[in-house]
């Protein structure tokens, strides 16, 4: 509470007032500089941003998501982006460059330093969404046949251009990964037992392996680092853990965005432009307009049946909202379980036998539930015909609901992308077809 209170009494300083605010905003912590930020409108960003000293512009910036990075590049002058892009490390470049329009990420290319042009230029030859693209290509190796003393000394030596010193690959003069060791290990040893004797087997990463799948295999072994490598097994570059987790959270927030019919921001709420906003929902709301218009063709079709119980009608959006909240629990499950690796595409058919059971299991609860008040409202006979229609639509729903983010994995598609507008168009129209045959079965109509 006391640092949310903090950051809106800074909110409040007025933007004309420049001394006030620098005094402020150096009063911040990095993290709170970057909740700022997210928060504010572009013209009291661009000026926020240019009272920071160039050291702490630097540290917030890399922490900025890459949309809103972009905009404050948007803002500066041409010699302050320069520097800016200059100073970030080589993989959060690369991603800051992929959120940029192509012409504008190659003028701040050409504007690097030599060494700084070729490290991001490789980053950038690997595939999009590959690991290649994350790695830091800034690294420290040592070789199996120095001793603890002298590799502590190139550490010494070598470490101020590293992205990390805690991990260090070991590899000889082929580049070819041998071992890794972490520095703790080479502390406590004694200065003259050899790297090959207190090295470990390590995690190797492809290097064209995908970002996703990568970054997990980090996360799960609880690695601080590991060490990225090519077709022949040859040292590229490393995957830390925060670029690993970063990755994850990415991830999660796009699954957890398009699980909800949208395209994720890629940046703070309140930071993004209307137009934004408005874009990365707009396109799954005409997806699920066009679909709706398959349940208008189902009412039409059973128009008639309609007519002779017009009591069925009022239960048609309780069984769609019904049936499309199961296959949305389902899809939502799914897809969480696919990224964390608990089930794989081949498992498609123990999760479909498994989804069929819980959905009939939810939808006969949910028809029980409902029978007593039904019955009371509007009949036995239509009581009985929406009991065994949410079971159906219930177990329907569970069941394509689980099977269509393994089978959307199995293509190579984002499961979450498909999962949301396909379900509202299958309980949508299914499931009005399903009520309709049932009540002229049941009523005999």
């Amino acid at each position: 509470m006391a640092e949310q209170s903090t950051l809106d009494a800074f909110e409040d300083i007025p933007i004309t007032d420049l001394s006030a605010l620098r005094e402020a905003l150096l009063a911040l912590r990095d993290h709170e500089i970057v909740a700022v930020l997210g928060r504010t409108d572009p013209r009291r960003r661009a000026v926020l941003f240019r009272l920071l000293p160039k050291d702490r512009a630097v540290a917030v910036f890399e922490d900025l998501d890459p949309g809103l990075a972009g905009d404050v590049l948007g803002a500066l002058r041409d010699e302050r982006v320069g520097q800016l892009i200059e100073d970030l490390d080589p993989d959060d470049r690369v991603l800051l460059f992929d959120e940029l329009p192509a012409n504008v990420a190659k003028k701040l290319l050409l504007g690097l330093s030599p060494e700084e042009h070729e490290l991001t230029a490789t980053l950038l030859g690997y595939a999009i969404g590959s690991i290649g693209r994350r790695m830091t290509p800034e690294y420290i190796k040592v070789l199996a046949t120095m001793t603890a003393g002298e590799a502590i000394e190139h550490v010494r030596r070598a470490g101020k251009s590293a992205e990390t010193v805690y991990y260090l690959p070991v590899a000889g003069s082929t580049r070819i990964v041998v071992g890794a060791v972490e520095l703790r290990d080479l502390l406590m040893a004694e200065p003259d037992a050899t790297v090959a004797d207190l090295m470990h087997e390590p995690l190797l990463i492809s290097v064209n392996e995908p970002e996703e799948d990568a970054a997990r295999k980090v996360v799960d072994a609880d690695l601080i680092a590991t060490a990225v490598v090519d077709s022949e097994s040859r040292l590229v570059g490393l995957l830390t853990f925060d670029d690993a987790a970063s990755i994850l959270a990415s991830a999660e927030a796009e699954d957890a965005a398009r699980t909800g019919g949208s395209e994720p921001l890629r940046q703070p709420y309140l930071s993004a432009r209307l137009i934004a906003v408005v874009r990365s929902r707009v396109v799954w709301l005409f997806v699920l307009v066009a679909a709706s218009t398959l349940t208008v063709a189902v009412q039409d079709t059973f128009s008639a049946t309609l007519e002779q119980s017009l009591a069925l009608a009022l239960f048609i959006p309780m069984l769609i909202g019904a049936g499309g909240n199961i296959g949305s629990q389902a899809a939502t499950t799914i897809t969480r379980s696919l990224a964390l690796g608990d089930v794989r595409p081949r498992d498609i058919l123990r999760v479909l036998f498994r989804e069929l059971r819980v959905g009939l299991m939810l939808g006969g609860t949910l028809g029980l539930i409902g029978f007593v008040p039904a019955m009371l409202l509007v009949g036995a006979d239509i009581a009985l015909v929406l009991l065994l229609t949410v079971a159906s639509i219930g177990t329907l729903a569970a069941a394509v609901g689980g099977a269509i983010p393994l089978g959307a994995r199995a293509l190579r598609v984002d499961p979450a992308i498909v999962s949301a507008p396909f379900i509202s168009t299958f309980v949508d129209a299914t499931g009005l077809v399903v009520y309709f045959l049932i009540a002229k079965a049941v009523l005999g109509i």
